[in-house]
């Protein structure tokens, strides 16, 4: 069960915790990650894009020469794919790009990622952040005393408006729930910063 240091917002350690080896020590399965993370991306696709058919193009109502004798090829409208200004053959079209993946492989994928974390010393543990008012430079001060450098996720086990709006004006920071985290930010974001509380609540929903 792997053990791992508490420390308040100074940046001193108060505690230690022991992390459920269901969710925080499991070896990463790189393969279900991927995957999963494939299906994120491809529901965030909007799929709007359009080209217009021959069909829908303006124009080319009448057959631009007669069939026969000008010594020409035949034509039956300008608005044919090879002509400039004509329709689009095999064009995209609007289409939704979603498809659904087994939830035992998105929790899989999340117990995965948060493991790698902890293995690779990118996961910080707060005893609270209690932030009394919404202050950009409370924060910043927060994640200089945690030494926590690049980007970072805060998740946290419900919301926090305080916590929420000091976070959102500093670059290269996210904040998020335990009921909204995905792997996509998870692997976007280099440290991931969680309280006590979140902890407890992630071990019960991912247990």
């Amino acid at each position: 069960m792997p053990k791992i240091d508490v420390y308040n917002i100074e940046g001193k350690k108060v505690s230690d915790v022991e992390l459920k080896e269901e969710i925080f020590g499991i070896e990463p399965n790189e393969a279900i990650v991927h995957s999963v993370l494939v299906n994120y991306l491809a529901n965030q696709r909007q799929g709007t894009q359009s080209t217009k058919t021959r069909s829908e193009v303006s124009g080319g109502g009448r057959k631009p020469w007669r069939q026969k004798g000008t010594g020409r090829a035949r034509q039956g409208s300008i608005r044919a794919p090879h002509w400039v200004g004509g329709g689009i053959a095999l064009g995209p079209k609007p289409r939704s790009y979603k498809y659904r993946v087994n939830k035992k492989e998105r929790r899989l994928a999340i117990r995965s990622v948060l493991s790698s974390k902890v293995l690779e010393n990118q996961l910080t543990v707060v005893d609270s952040l209690p932030f009394n008012e919404i202050k950009t430079k409370n924060m910043v001060n927060a994640l200089t005393n945690l030494k926590v450098e690049g980007k970072t996720l805060i998740v946290l086990p419900e919301r926090n408006e305080n916590v929420q709006k000091s976070a959102r004006n500093i670059e290269g920071v996210k904040t998020s729930l335990v009921n909204t985290i995905n792997v996509y930010d998870l692997l976007k974001y280099k440290n991931l910063v969680i309280t006590l509380d979140t902890v407890k609540k992630l071990e019960e929903v991912y247990a």
